[in-house]
């Protein structure tokens, strides 16, 4: 059975179009422990995953991609020249993972972080909650499918 997540990028770093574009990448730079042992120990193949832009205004669910490799080394902490190294990760015993994901959906129009947290059926939602700035979460699927119904409503 699928799990269900939100990944969160800056567009202005990667974008639902970039994925659109690429039609796969690894989703690398996570530097929390809660949400690298999502991707380490929960996320499947075929999950699917609700693409978030995050630091933009106004912040907002974008699109879907779905997880087609389940969770390796981040090579990237390995390589001092790339901005996420992380000196203590070590390829023998690496402290970082990641995922690849591939395009599935741009949403036609973007569900806002607003409109998220006026929606009573999101109320638990992890993403709308006070504190809660994981770049990785899991979401139910009445959440997952509640955002994907709300990006075909018209405003």
């Amino acid at each position: 059975m699928a799990n269900y997540w939100l990944m969160k990028s800056e567009p202005s770093v990667y974008s639902i179009d970039d994925l659109k574009k690429d039609k796969k990448t690894y989703w690398d730079g996570v530097r929390n422990y809660q949400a690298r042992n999502f991707m380490r120990d929960q996320m499947k193949k075929g999950d699917k995953v609700i693409f978030y832009h995050s630091n933009t205004e106004p912040p907002a669910a974008v699109g879907i991609c779905e997880v087609v490799k389940e969770g390796y080394p981040d090579f990237t902490a390995f390589d001092p020249e790339d901005p996420h190294y992380d000196p203590k990760s070590k390829s023998d015993k690496p402290t970082w993972y990641m995922v690849d994901v591939k395009f599935v959906e741009k949403f036609e129009r973007p569900v806002t972080l607003a409109e998220m947290k006026a929606n009573p059926k999101l109320a638990n939602m992890k993403l709308v909650q006070r504190g809660n700035r994981l770049s990785v979460m899991p979401v139910t699927k009445k959440e997952f499918d509640e955002i994907v119904r709300m990006s075909k409503k018209k405003n």
